[in-house]
């Protein structure tokens, strides 16, 4: 995979770990509803203006991908944001890195070949992932159970998300398939909503930290859309997943959250085993 293709991939994954750090934190002061909705609006706006900026139309299969995207989004980033604020965010995150084996075994399934050592590193990452999970105590047992419920759910739409975000963006308009994934997690968040009757206010103290969670989120969206235009997706999409090295830093040095020696050694299992898969 080319220089341009992983400097892409790496500079999503830091900056979705900037945006899932900080949406988990303000997500235990407000509910995960109105954190993912304004959010999302505001990563909206933003695509907006690129494209009034750009210029030209909406390519039609790239828009229809990006809303398949959308829907999985929605749904991850729900259930990511509640998971974070029910457990500790250095061990969620890493179970949710492990969606990055759908979008591989997708893309193996489509024809993509990558090197055998890819393979075991998926399944390194998802064995380290299991491990980091066994010891959360910050939670009781009932919301350390929902909390990895949520994780599990996470990683499974999210990893349908970056696929399709991939194969929107690698097969025609980068800029169409992240409208068509913004417009389809929007109306699904909007949806859920209105059949919960959740409130949608937002205090003016949290408008510009909510706001610049969906920057940050629609700015790592579009880096991972344009990696996957210059490599391989099943490597995209793992060197994509290593978001949880960000959030970890964050967590350690904000936080002063600590590891066990046991879920230290799946944390690092699983984003050695992430990394494997993208090498060559």
């Amino acid at each position: 995979m080319n220089a341009a293709a992983v400097l892409l991939a790496l500079g999503s994954a830091a900056t979705w770990g900037l945006a899932d750090f900080s949406g988990g934190l303000v997500s235990r002061r407000l509910p995960t509803l109105q954190v993912t909705v304004f959010s999302q609006a505001a990563g909206f706006v933003a695509l907006l203006v690129a494209l009034a900026l750009a210029g030209g139309g909406l390519a039609g299969r790239s828009l229809w991908l990006g809303l398949l995207a959308g829907l999985g989004g929605g749904i991850g980033l729900a259930a990511f944001y509640r998971a974070l604020a029910l457990g500790t965010m250095s061990i969620v995150s890493p179970l949710v890195a492990c969606g990055a084996l759908v979008p591989f075994g997708l893309s193996l399934a489509t024809g993509e070949r990558p090197p055998t050592v890819a393979l075991a590193g998926a399944a390194v990452a998802l064995a380290g992932a299991v491990l980091a999970s066994l010891e959360e105590r910050r939670a009781s047992a009932p919301e350390r159970a929902r909390a990895l419920a949520l994780g599990a759910l996470a990683a499974g739409a999210l990893g349908l998300f970056t696929y399709f975000l991939g194969l929107g963006s690698r097969e025609g308009s980068p800029l169409a398939t992240l409208v068509g994934a913004r417009v389809g997690s929007l109306a699904l968040l909007a949806a859920l909503a209105l059949a919960r009757r959740a409130p949608l206010r937002l205090g003016r103290r949290f408008l510009a930290p909510v706001a610049l969670i969906g920057l940050a989120d629609v700015s790592a969206n579009a880096l991972f859309a344009l990696a996957s235009r210059h490599g391989l997706l099943a490597l995209v999409s793992v060197l994509g997943s290593l978001y949880p090295v960000m959030t970890l830093v964050l967590a350690y040095l904000l936080l002063r959250e600590r590891l066990s020696r046991l879920q230290l050694l799946g944390v690092v299992a699983a984003l050695a085993g992430v990394a494997a898969v993208s090498s060559r």
